[in-house]
């Protein structure tokens, strides 16, 4: 297979992960932990959020769980914030949704917000930038890589 720009971020960082891939066709974490046999609280999405002025972010949370927007906002220092849609996320990272990637938007310089819970895990699932291939690394080694805060994402 060939090497996303995310894997040679990791390379370069000297991150130690591991490769899945699997079919283009699914695009959510719960899809991907069914196929992966990882479990969904293991698979997390990335999901673009939008500041009142437009300004956008994103948010690393656990694939079986519901983002919690008006935390999210608290934590950013926002009254409210907004899910960006489908074409939004799109225009605004050049990624496809599914394939949304904090490890491929980097150089972006994107606010990152990585949901607490990822530090219960050894090792946390995230999009490699391209629908059908996700990486499993340390969520510590994650938030190094892209410059991620925590806070409290998900209800």
């Amino acid at each position: 297979m060939e090497k996303t720009n995310s894997m040679r971020l990791l390379d370069r960082l000297g991150v130690s992960y591991e490769v899945y891939t699997f079919s283009p066709d699914i695009h959510s974490a719960v899809g991907v932990a069914e196929v992966t046999g990882i479990p969904a609280r293991e698979v997390f999405k990335t999901l673009v959020l939008l500041r009142p002025n437009g300004k956008p972010f994103l948010v690393i949370a656990p694939g079986d769980s519901e983002v919690d927007l008006r935390k999210v906002a608290a934590a950013v220092g926002e009254k409210k914030v907004a899910l960006a849609s489908h074409r939004e996320a799109e225009a605004l990272t050049g990624l496809q949704v599914g394939g949304i990637s904090a490890l491929a938007l980097r150089d972006k310089r994107f606010p990152v917000f990585l949901d607490r819970s990822a530090l219960a895990h050894e090792r946390i699932m995230v999009s490699a930038g391209k629908r059908g291939v996700n990486l499993r690394l340390s969520p510590q080694d994650l938030i190094r890589a892209v410059d991620a805060q925590l806070i409290d994402a998900v209800g």
